[in-house]
């Protein structure tokens, strides 16, 4: 009896092994508490009914008036179910094209991202969020995280890096829990080497640079690099104007240059950089550099329609003339940074989630400490909307009495 009991506890020490580095992985997700309702629900309640409030949005919009930002706070907040989450779309779509388009409150804006994943809506919550020209979803840092963690969890780095992006466009990396969410998301989609468009190219390669360029580390450094090379490459490829355009990019020439410039500061500083992102840089050096000699083998082929499609100017061709000198100085930085022990044998995947191990639960704290500020201020704000609403009513109805009054006196006159 005690033999079996020892041995179904060695089993059972050997499994809690086993699995120690799932669990390891997992630590460095937001914690139960950055990511629990309890403060949200918290909030004074405001039942209401979506058939009212459709109908009552429908009239309105077919008499041409504005509908209120508190009507469509409302719908949002009271949603209870999946198919409730299409109709809200809808009515985020239709308030986004109308006068009071303006006046979305940053609160709905929460309540929308948290009912969707609530309601397991995360696709439709990133659709708006990419098309928030069209919905006026512009989400806060808190909210974002929020988002980015739960396709983290689900393993959907991919669509965590779309929500990256997102937070890029908007220069929206101030808080420290935010970068380090979307270095892991960048990094562990990158780890796996996928297949990308330039546009993928680009969109990562803004998001590494600017997001890199908040941390003074191994994993931001790193992040720069193969940011600025990304880049660079699209440059070679399409031109500078395929870079900057639509992006908060430096316009200028030179990526691959920056690149190199990253590799510079590394040899004269403190903080190594990533091996697997020398490679990476190495590797798309050595693409661009094959893609240089075919197309020069094939120029006297190419049609004019194509000639015109890829136009580049004076400047792009300059920039494009100095690849080899890039590649040979990228060597040379290598070897460099080999000698001095400046590169990093950790993956740029271990570098995050080191950082997040080291620093997330302490970001996490001051993070909390701000939402609760926020909601109430949101409370707050909420609160003079309603009695505002209210009094204009009061007002509305005395006035149409006073009509009516006015109305019966001239029939008796």
């Amino acid at each position: 009896m005690a033999a079996s009991v020892l041995k179904r506890c060695v089993t059972a020490a050997v499994k809690v092994k086993c699995l120690s580095p799932s669990l390891a992985a997992r630590r460095w997700l937001l914690s139960a508490a950055y990511t629990d309702t309890k403060v949200w629900e918290a909030r004074q309640n405001d039942p209401h009914n979506l058939a009212t409030l459709a109908n009552v949005m429908d009239r309105t919009y077919e008499r041409n008036f504005p509908v209120s930002s508190l009507t469509v706070s409302r719908f949002v907040d009271n949603i209870s179910s999946r198919e409730e989450i299409d109709q809200a779309e809808y009515y985020l779509y239709k308030f986004r094209h109308s006068p009071n388009c303006w006046y979305l409150r940053d609160w709905t804006i929460h309540s929308w991202i948290r009912q969707c994943l609530k309601y397991g809506a995360k696709e439709k919550a990133l659709y708006t969020l990419k098309n928030k020209v069209q919905y006026g979803i512009f989400p806060d840092d808190f909210t974002f995280n929020l988002l980015i963690d739960s396709y983290i969890k689900d393993g959907d780095f991919k669509s965590a890096c779309a929500v990256v992006e997102e937070v890029m466009l908007q220069e929206a990396f101030d808080l420290p829990s935010t970068q380090i969410l979307s270095l892991y998301a960048l990094g562990t989609y990158l780890a796996a080497r996928p297949q990308l468009t330039v546009s993928e190219e680009r969109a990562l390669g803004a998001s590494l640079l600017i997001c890199g360029m908040m941390q003074n580390n191994a994993a931001g450094l790193s992040a720069q690099l193969l940011g600025n090379a990304l880049l660079g490459k699209v440059e070679m490829l399409k031109g500078i104007h395929a870079v900057f355009k639509g992006m908060p990019l430096f316009w200028g020439h030179g990526y691959l240059e920056r690149a190199l410039a990253v590799m510079e500061r590394a040899a004269s500083g403190d903080v190594k950089l990533s091996k697997d992102m020398l490679d990476y840089v190495s590797d798309l050096l050595q693409e661009l550099s094959s893609t240089s000699d075919s197309d020069s083998s094939g120029d006297e082929s190419v049609g004019e329609e194509d000639k015109k499609e890829d136009a580049v100017d004076e400047d792009d061709q300059a920039e494009q003339a100095k690849l080899p000198q890039y590649v040979d100085r990228f060597k040379e930085l290598s070897s460099q940074l080999e000698s001095q022990g400046k590169v990093d044998s950790a993956s740029f995947q271990d570098l995050v989630t080191a950082l997040a191990q080291q620093n997330l639960a302490a970001a996490e704290k001051l993070d909390l400490e701000q939402y609760v500020s926020r909601v109430q201020a949101w409370e707050s704000e909420k609160r003079q909307l309603i009695q505002r609403e209210k009094e204009m009513r009061e007002k509305a109805e005395q006035e149409r009495q006073e009509r009516l009054a006015a109305k019966a006196a001239a029939q008796q006159a």
